[in-house]
């Protein structure tokens, strides 16, 4: 299975204030995809909480890189609604810079 997809991580600084600020400065995100299409098939990121976690793996699931970054931050803007909203569409959008990246690679 993982000859088949692919990890890809953003990072983005965390406000001030929030739990997951006292454990860590930023806030990663991890993005498990397929390897031909790109379709997340998992996600993470360290919010402090299990059931925050969840709910942002389950925004994320299905959509395809390939499809372009916007869909997934406005997934996001709508329905995630914490003081990481900020910082979990940077990080989304570090994410799909490492995906440009290896794909801009792969086409040469």
């Amino acid at each position: 299975m993982l000859e088949r997809t692919r990890m890809i991580a953003g990072h983005a600084k965390l406000p001030q204030g929030m739990s997951a600020s006292e454990i860590h400065q930023t806030l990663t995100v991890t993005i498990e995809t397929d390897h031909q299409y790109w379709v997340i098939l998992n996600a993470s990121c360290t919010l402090s909480t299990q059931h925050a976690q969840n709910f942002f793996s389950s925004l994320l699931k299905g959509f395809s890189l390939m499809d372009g970054c916007d869909p997934i931050v406005n997934t996001i803007e709508r329905n995630y609604h914490g003081k990481a909203k900020t910082a979990l569409i940077t990080a989304v959008k570090d994410a799909y810079k490492q995906y440009s990246a290896i794909r801009a690679k792969t086409e040469i």
